[in-house]
């Protein structure tokens, strides 16, 4: 096994940079899928069709559709960590409230990261291979380091143990937003019929209201 997982030595030689664009045209792929279908629904043939190559040559990169959409988690942590590293870059200072308001703005945008972290992903890390995870892992610990680089810097007089309790907090009430903010139209019925009030909240208003709660006491 070699760079990117290409297998045999049979392969022509290829630059860096190609094997990224490969790998990312994929990620791409399922990305594009993601956003009409669910996980069970998307297979590697699913994926193949509307990338530039064959099925088989996915094998080269990814070893099963597990490795794909953690693939396509972590780049999304990195997406976000990125936006709040220039967030903290940005701005000088900001109350509390402000902070509260721009986090769940940065939620709003990544509607994606909150629709994967709502999955069941257990299988998906087991299913992976452990430099896969790892990579992951890296990216998943970034992300809390943005989050935490921007207490320190907006929330200066917040002692140690309040912003551990905060990271501790808000990142596992992540994994909830999204089926609490997207609700399907069968499933709006089923709770009208099972006697379930539901009032509908956007990704911003849960995440606001969780994040000022934190925040501003």
């Amino acid at each position: 096994m070699n760079y990117f997982g290409e297998r045999g030595s049979s392969m022509p030689k290829v630059s860096k940079e190609f094997l990224l664009a490969r790998r990312e045209e994929i990620i791409d792929a399922c990305a594009k899928l993601y956003a009409t279908m669910d996980f069970k629904e998307i297979t590697l043939k699913e994926i193949g069709s509307i990338t530039s190559f064959n099925r088989t040559a996915i094998y080269n990169y990814f070893n099963n559709k597990e490795e794909i959409f953690l693939a396509l988690m972590q780049r999304e942590y990195e997406c976000w960590s990125a936006e709040l590293d220039e967030m903290v870059q940005e701005h000088e200072s900001m109350t509390r409230d402000q902070l509260a308001q721009e986090l769940a703005h940065s939620l709003e945008r990544h509607e994606r990261l909150l629709k994967l972290l709502s999955m069941n992903y257990f299988n998906m890390e087991e299913n992976s291979r452990y430099e896969n995870l790892v990579t992951f892992k890296k990216a998943y610990g970034e992300s809390i380091r943005a989050v935490r680089h921007c207490l320190d810097k907006f929330c200066p007089e917040m002692k140690e143990k309040d912003k551990e309790e905060f990271l501790y907090v808000f990142f596992p009430f992540m994994y909830g937003i999204y089926p609490y903010a997207v609700v399907t139209e069968k499933q709006r019925k089923a709770m009208e019929g099972a006697g379930v009030d539901f009032v509908y909240h956007s990704i911003y208003e849960l995440s606001y209201r969780c994040l000022k709660k934190l925040l501003v006491r």
